[in-house]
């Protein structure tokens, strides 16, 4: 791991402890030019990691701190991310500069880095998510390209299996409970960041019959008071 400092960084508000996991692709060139960003005090953004494609690891803000990573967010009704989780950057360029998939050795960093992360900090399975998930009007990160299965198989996130019931969920009841801002987001860019993180075949943000299972067999794994 290599040390490379942000000053874009603060106190977590309340302190609050780290319950939360949010990944994101940088949606820029390369690295190096996703580094200088974060690591610009008038961009005002950070992360507290951020992995090159190589699977270099760098690390930006201590955990202990608040980076600026998650901006205007929610998550089962909480709105200040930022001071309750730890980003992760993965250098991606991302939907609008020729979107790939993450390479094997990225994945591999990132798996190690996060079940360190997830361990440290008991963050539940549940409450791993990407920026889509906790922004979906704004974001789209890590997207359908991300392998949400294989992180999950590691023991970090969830990864629904396909028992092939039909079941017949509220859809906006349903993502309500997983945790997404409903109401704040609308039920479209819900359902498109929904199918990004556990239905990646087809993001359309149609609530079709398999989405809908999906959703039932994502939420058959939430903890009981979840």
């Amino acid at each position: 791991m290599r040390r490379a400092p942000s000053p874009n960084h603060g106190p977590r508000r309340g302190n609050r402890a780290v319950d939360m996991l949010v990944l994101h692709y940088t949606g820029m060139a390369d690295a190096e030019a996703a580094l200088a960003r974060l690591r610009d005090p008038a961009a005002a953004v950070s992360a507290h990691y951020l992995i090159d494609e190589a699977g270099v690891v760098y690390q930006l803000v201590d955990e202990d701190r608040r980076a600026w990573h998650a901006g205007f967010s929610c998550w089962a009704g909480e709105s200040d991310v930022n001071s309750c989780s730890i980003g992760v950057e993965l250098a991606n360029p991302g939907h609008g500069l020729g979107y790939r998939d993450f390479p094997a050795a990225q994945m591999s960093s990132l798996i190690e880095l996060a079940g360190g992360i997830v361990a440290r900090h008991a963050v539940p399975a549940h409450r791993v998510l990407g920026h889509a998930d906790i922004a979906p009007r704004r974001k789209a990160d890590p997207g359908e390209r991300f392998d949400w299965r294989a992180l999950a198989e590691a023991g970090i996130g969830l990864w629904p299996v396909d028992d092939g019931r039909g079941i017949e969920i509220s859809l906006p009841e349903g993502l309500a409970r997983l945790g997404y801002d409903v109401a704040g987001a609308g039920l479209r860019p819900t359902l498109v960041a929904f199918q990004r993180h556990w239905r990646p075949a087809r993001v359309d943000g149609i609530g079709d019959g398999e989405t809908r299972r999906r959703l039932a067999q994502v939420l058959d794994l939430l903890p009981k008071g979840a």
